[in-house]
């Protein structure tokens, strides 16, 4: 594989430089697994991350992985620091690494992630980790995206379990409480299944709860092994229908939102802000109807 091209290829793609679709257009069907990775900040993702794809190299699997971080709301820069912790494979010829920033957007990824996603699954990859930004009731984007999505949290989560509950109950496949080690850890997984109890009644899959000490990594061939059974029972799941229905809308959705420009509203915007009874509604309608 020539991860020169792939890189370049995706880069065409994120700045939507002229051709881009009739690249996409052309993509072979798509065979590589895509694994989500999200949860609250410091709940080491990227830790995990990194003790997943030593575990698909030691089986000699070729592992795509695509690290999304926080933008700023004013500039969208980003500190790409998942690299930091994924410094073991810069180099490895079966794993390629891309750092993506979320631009602004809301979901916790970026907003080319399923055209960047699409290219890198045609591109012959095993296995594809997306680690997101983090979780929250709105912040479920990665459902849409992954075939199976790794819920991430510590001992320490319990309040933010609460807080997140409905999200975070409907978007997990499997759960994860890292740092296992940590005091409490039992009586957290006591507490998390209670959670998870009612929606065991009629479903195929019960989301399993994995406790893992990533840094040492224990727990983590568990891991590996529950999301290859849940990867295998999705084959046969109305899900896999649900998740290409997703990424349809959410492609179709930037192709009707494709002239607004934001810069533009934020000149109105401010041309406006100075006249009395600024009302925000008011002007959305007379800027557009």
């Amino acid at each position: 594989m020539n991860y020169k091209t792939l890189a370049r290829t995706i880069s065409l793609v994120e700045n939507e430089v002229f051709g881009y679709k009739e690249i996409l257009q052309h993509l072979q069907l798509p065979t590589a697994k895509v694994i989500g990775i999200t949860g609250p900040p410091g709940a080491g993702k990227s830790t995990l991350t990194d003790a997943l794809v030593g575990a698909f190299v030691a089986d000699n699997k070729l592992v795509g992985v695509l690290c999304v971080d926080p933008s700023s709301p004013f500039n969208l820069g980003a500190l790409l620091g998942d690299r930091i912790r994924m410094c073991n494979w810069y180099n490895h010829p079966n794993v390629f690494i891309r750092s993506l920033a979320t631009r602004g957007s809301l979901g916790g990824l970026h907003p080319h992630i399923i055209e960047i996603m699409s290219v890198m699954q045609a591109a012959g990859f095993d296995y594809i980790i997306v680690e997101t930004v983090g979780v929250g009731q709105s912040e479920i984007e990665i459902a849409g995206l992954a075939d199976t999505t790794v819920v991430v949290v510590v001992p320490e989560s319990g309040d933010e379990v609460q807080t997140m509950k409905a999200g975070l109950m409907e978007i997990a496949d499997i759960f994860v409480v890292n740092k296992s080690d940590r005091p409490d850890a039992d009586s957290f997984v006591t507490n998390l299944r209670q959670l998870l109890a009612p929606t065991y009644h009629n479903t195929i899959w019960q989301v399993p709860i994995i406790k893992t000490i990533a840094l040492q990594k224990q727990g983590i061939d568990e891991l590996v092994n529950c999301i290859q059974q849940h990867l295998q029972q999705l084959t046969y799941s109305e899900k896999k229908y649900w998740l290409l229905a997703e990424r349809a809308y959410q492609i179709i959705q930037q192709e009707r939102m494709k002239d607004v420009d934001k810069m533009a509203l934020l000149s109105a915007i401010k041309a406006n802000y100075q006249h009395a009874n600024f009302n925000l509604f008011q002007f959305v309608n007379s800027f557009f109807f």
